[in-house]
């Protein structure tokens, strides 16, 4: 681990700033995305037919190169770090506002019904009924939306050292420092593990009613099976 953290100067960032770099440039999009998707996701559920042509629109969004996107922006955004995160926000929508309209689908028509006959109205049945139910497709989307967002974000490297971890890459091409590619990809990895890590536990904590994961009904099962036995035998 000897040079592990040593940043070269002309990055302008030490290590931590690195860290806290990425995670604004990986995260603040994610969380713009889903600001968006939120209510896109409505009106998915609500009118079926807008469901395809959003989803088409956000299949192509994804499938252009961000270095495309990096040219058209730059002429309104320029350098800056906006020009990097509005290519991400724009690729977690493809993954969730599916999330979001199968998580608000998969709401029991007779939980609707019920709301509905309290005169619970749409904009509210949906963020106190549905969405309550939605987390756990929800979350789901998000952890795919975060990963990806935090390998994307060192594409930035190619215009004006925007790409945080990724710029280490480029040094470690430029200068044959293969330490600065492996100190970034170790890292990069780390981060996707503990920011995962996270949403998990912050799925658990939104959804308490949730059952437990299938490890632990498979324990559970088997205690309870052995049980009998085991009182039998005494």
């Amino acid at each position: 681990m000897n040079g592990f953290f040593d940043i070269p100067s002309a990055i302008q960032h030490s290590y931590g700033g690195l860290i806290a770099l990425h995670m604004e440039e990986a995260l603040v999009p994610v969380l713009a995305g889903l600001l968006l998707a939120l209510p896109i996701g409505l009106l998915c559920v609500h009118f079926d037919w807008l469901y395809a042509p959003v989803l088409w629109t956000s299949t192509i969004l994804y499938a252009i190169p961000s270095i495309a996107f990096f040219v058209v922006l730059i002429d309104y955004t320029g350098l800056s770090r906006l020009t990097v995160m509005i290519p991400l926000c724009l690729y977690s929508l493809v993954v969730l506002v599916p999330a979001v309209v199968d998580g608000v689908r998969s709401v029991p028509e007779e939980t609707n019904a019920a709301a509905s006959a309290m005169g619970i109205g749409l904009a509210r049945r949906y963020f106190q009924v549905q969405l309550p139910i939605a987390v756990p497709a929800i979350m789901a989307g998000l952890r795919v939306a975060v990963a990806s967002s935090i390998s994307l974000v060192s594409v930035g490297a190619l215009i004006g050292n925007q790409g945080a971890f990724g710029n280490l890459l480029t040094y470690a091409q430029l200068y044959g420092l293969p330490r600065l590619a492996g100190t970034a990809v170790i890292t990069l990895a780390v981060l996707a593990v503990v920011i995962d890590a996270l949403l998990v536990l912050l799925r658990r904590v939104l959804t308490p009613w949730q059952p437990p994961s299938g490890r632990a009904r498979r324990f559970g099962a088997t205690a309870a099976d052995a049980t009998p036995v085991q009182e039998g035998a005494s």
